[in-house]
């Protein structure tokens, strides 16, 4: 049964860092690049732009670290 736990427990770790990624991509570097590179369509380094990209940015960490206290859980 542990080793059918632990699966389970990779996995979900594994789905949980994979949206912690996508938030981190599209909230924040997305925006980083975009307005690095000049592109017309970017939005415009504001203070409530720059909060909304550091709240995807906290939102993508606080979900990796959810998945590695779904880790802790393994089983010997």
């Amino acid at each position: 049964m542990s080793a059918v736990h632990n699966e389970q427990t990779k996995l979900l770790a594994t789905a949980l860092n994979n949206v912690a990624v996508a938030y981190v991509v599209i909230g924040f570097f997305t925006p980083m690049t975009a307005a690095s590179f000049g592109v017309a369509s970017a939005p415009a380094m504001r203070i409530d732009n720059a909060v909304f990209t550091i709240v995807w940015l906290c939102t993508g960490c606080a979900l990796h670290y959810a998945a590695r206290r779904a880790l802790r859980s393994m089983k010997p």
